[in-house]
C-alpha cells in the first residue's frame, strides 16, 4: 500500500481561489525516511504559514503528497501520477540521486517543473529542475582544503556504490590532486550494506591521515559504531551526514568524534533566524527528532517558489518563472543566512557551515563560508537562459561548450 496526504491548507482570505497544488514525493518509510520525513514537513510548514498570511497571490497552496518509500519505481509512478492526473503546478521530490534522475525524464517528458531539495553530487543542468541543495563546489572546495591543511594529505574515501557516491568521489579525488594530496584507498560500498570489517582492515592498512565518508542511508550508517569498536581513530569528512541523517544524534558518543560536514544548516546553527526557525519547527513538530539541512532546503524552496510565482503576475507557467530566475535576484534570508538562485544553472548559493562533532557529539562550528555560489555548472558551459541540455554533467564529462 501506498500513502496519500492530500492536504489543502488554507486562510478565509484564500478561500474564494483555485488552490496552487504542489507535489510532495519524499521517503516517508524505507531506508532514507529518517533522513526525508522532515523534508515534508518543511514544505508543511512553509505551506501553512504561507497559506495564513493569504497564499500565494492569494490562492491556497495545497499539497498533494505520497511516500515514496526510498523506492525508485515507486518516484516513477507517483510522479506520472502528480503530473498527469493530479495536475500539480510543481512537485517538490526526491532524496536520494538515483530517485532523482528515475523521475527526471518524467518530468522533462511532460515538462513539469521540479524542484530537488536535497545535498547531491551537482552537475544537473536542466531547465525543468530547481536544486536548493549545496552541490560538491561548495562542500568540497572547503572542506577538503581545511581537512588537508589541518591533518595532512594522505585521503581515504568510503563512498555509497551509486551515483552520488561515484561523482562526489570523482570530486574528492580532483580536489585533493589539486591541494597536492594523495589518495591512499577509495571503496564504493552497495547500499544496503551493514558490515564494514574488511573495509576498517583495508583502512587501517593504507594509514590515512583522514576519511572521506560519503555512505548514505540506515543500514551503511553502521559503519561508525563498527569502525569506533574497532578503534580507528581517524578524523572524518563528510559532504552527506551529519547534515543529512544526524547520525551524532543517532550514534552514541564517541562513534562520531572528530567527523567534519560541510552543512549549509543544521539546527545547531546559531544566529537569530535560525533560533527562531527551530523554535517554530519544534512547536509543530513536537517529536520531531532533529531539523536537518534538507528540512530547511524544502522549507525555503517553497517560498522561493512563492516569490517567483507572485513576481510573474500569480502564473504557475515553468515558462514564465524560469524569467523570472533569469532576472538574478531570486533570493530568500532563510535560515542559514541569505541564498539565491543561480540564473545559469538554477542550484543556489549557501552559507557553507564547517560542523566539527566533538568527542561529546556536540557540534562546533569552526569556520563559516559565506554566500558560496553553485559556480561548476556556469564556468563549464551549462547555460539555462540560453539552453537546455536536460543532461547531468561531471568534471570528466563536462558540457560539450567546455571540450
Amino acid at each position: 500500500m501506498t500513502a496519500l496526504g492530500l492536504i489543502l491548507l488554507c486562510s478565509g482570505a484564500a478561500n474564494a481561489q483555485e488552490p496552487i497544488k504542489l507535489g510532495v514525493l519524499e521517503d516517508q518509510s524505507g531506508d532514507f525516511a529518517a533522513a526525508t520525513i522532515g523534508k515534508v514537513h518543511g514544505i508543511q510548514l512553509a505551506a501553512e504559514e504561507i497559506n495564513a498570511a493569504g497564499g500565494i497571490a492569494g490562492r491556497p497552496l495545497e499539497l498533494v503528497v505520497y511516500d515514496t518509500q526510498s523506492d525508485n519505481t515507486r518516484y516513477q509512478e507517483f510522479m506520472r501520477r502528480v503530473l498527469q492526473r493530479d495536475k500539480v503546478d510543481a512537485v517538490f521530490a526526491g532524496f536520494s540521486s538515483a530517485s532523482r534522475e528515475a523521475y527526471r525524464p518524467i518530468v522533462n517528458q511532460f515538462d513539469g517543473f521540479a524542484f530537488y531539495n536535497n545535498q547531491y553530487e551537482g552537475g544537473v543542468c536542466d531547465a525543468n529542475m530547481v536544486v536548493t541543495g549545496a552541490v560538491p563546489e561548495q562542500q568540497f572546495s572547503t572542506l577538503l582544503p581545511y581537512m588537508m591543511e589541518t591533518y595532512g594529505k594522505k585521503v581515504y574515501t568510503i563512498a555509497a556504490d551509486y551515483n552520488f557516491g561515484q561523482i562526489s568521489a570523482e570530486w574528492v579525488r580532483n580536489i585533493v590532486k589539486e591541494g597536492g594530496g594523495e589518495m591512499v584507498g577509495e571503496e564504493f560500498i552497495p547500499l544496503g550494506v551493514s558490515q564494514f570489517s574488511q573495509t576498517i582492515q583495508n583502512i587501517q592498512a593504507a594509514k590515512p591521515d583522514f576519511i572521506v565518508t560519503l555512505l548514505v542511508g540506515t543500514a551503511q550508517a553502521s559503519y561508525y559504531e563498527q569502525a569506533a569498536a574497532a578503534n580507528v581513530n581517524l578524523p572524518m569528512g563528510s559532504s552527506v551526514n551529519v547534515g543529512q541523517g544526524y547520525e551524532h544524534k543517532r550514534f552514541k558518543p564517541p562513534s562520531l568524534a572528530n567527523m567534519y560536514a560541510t552543512v549549509n544548516w543544521i539546527e545547531e546553527v546559531d544566529n537569530p533566524q535560525s533560533k527562531a526557525f527551530v523554535e517554530k519547527w519544534h512547536k509543530k513538530f513536537p517529536d520531531e527528532p532533529y531539523i536537518n539541512q534538507e528540512a530547511e532546503n524544502s522549507y525555503l524552496a517553497v517560498y522561493l517558489y512563492k516569490q517567483m510565482v507572485e513576481r510573474a503576475d500569480g502564473s504557475t507557467k515553468k515558462d514564465e518563472l524560469r524569467k523570472i530566475i533569469a532576472q538574478g535576484d531570486v533570493c530568500f534570508d532563510a535560515p542559514e543566512g541569505k541564498v539565491c538562485l543561480d540564473p545559469k544553472s538554477q542550484h543556489m548559493s549557501h552559507t557553507i557551515y564547517l560542523a566539527k562533532v566533538n568527542d561529546d557529539h556536540s557540534i562546533s562550528f569552526p569556520k563559516v563560508w559565506n554566500d558560496i555560489k553553485p559556480y561548476w555548472l556556469g564556468e563549464a558551459g551549462c547555460d539555462l537562459t540560453k539552453n537546455d541540455p536536460s543532461a547531468q554533467y561531471t568534471p570528466s564529462s563536462p558540457p560539450p561548450a567546455a571540450n
